[in-house]
């Protein structure tokens, strides 16, 4: 006899995160979001309902399938997605769990979302984003957007933070992350250095070319076969 968990009727809809590629249609009058594995092909909006992306007719989601949105419990983990070379510029999303869920120890597979915050990253210079613009690619009749600050737009087709919120609609919010802070001086330098210990790293290093110098000219002091040149 198989055990099944007893049904869940939570009082308020769960929550969770995910990343995916905010997205704009050809004519720019839509805005939505792309996954960023199963379904990516299939855009969606702020408000949306799963569907099978196997064409099987069974109401998202299925036990014995994959089909249905995805998210986790957990914020850094979401985040975590983003360190990878083909997620940079996505975008973080806070969503609500909404329809038929099926709960798993990292997070839900759903039926219904609500996208509540979208949260994006810094421009590819490490400025904090100032509008999502034309990530070259896309989907059929929508273009794939990248965080973008205003110094390199460059002419591309962009959307201002707000005018994306606008445009997907639903109160979603956009909100910009805070580039990352870089301290001061090289930054293979311990942190907390004061100007008599920065002092001191320069004088070290300036020994350490002063040997290196004389070790150089001692060589060039001898021949070929390693003797005094004639």
């Amino acid at each position: 006899m198989r055990l099944r968990l007893p049904e869940e009727r939570p009082t308020e809809p769960p929550t969770g995160y995910k990343i995916a590629h905010p997205v704009l249609s050809q004519d720019g009058t839509r805005a939505g979001f792309t996954g960023v594995s199963l379904g990516g092909a299939l855009p969606y909006g702020v408000l949306a309902d799963a569907s099978c992306v196997y064409g099987l007719r069974h109401r998202a989601p299925s036990r014995r399938c994959d089909c249905g949105f995805h998210c986790v419990h957990d914020r850094a983990a979401a985040e975590a997605l983003l360190c990878t070379a083909e997620h940079r510029t996505a975008v973080l999303l806070d969503v609500l769990v909404l329809g038929r869920y099926l709960r798993f120890e990292r997070g839900f597979r759903y039926a219904r979302q609500r996208v509540r915050t979208a949260t994006v990253g810094p421009c590819a210079c490490g400025t904090v984003a100032a509008a999502l613009a034309d990530a070259d690619w896309g989907r059929p009749g929508w273009r794939a957007l990248a965080p973008s600050c205003a110094g390199c737009l460059r002419g591309r087709t962009a959307v201002s933070l707000a005018g994306f919120a606008r445009l997907a609609g639903e109160g979603l919010r956009v909100v910009a992350r805070p580039a990352t802070v870089l301290t001061q001086g090289d930054p293979g330098l311990p942190e907390g250095l004061g100007v008599p210990e920065l002092a001191a790293e320069a004088a070290l290093l300036q020994a350490r070319l002063d040997w290196f110098q004389s070790q150089l000219a001692r060589l060039g002091q001898r021949g070929p076969d390693g003797g005094p040149q004639g």
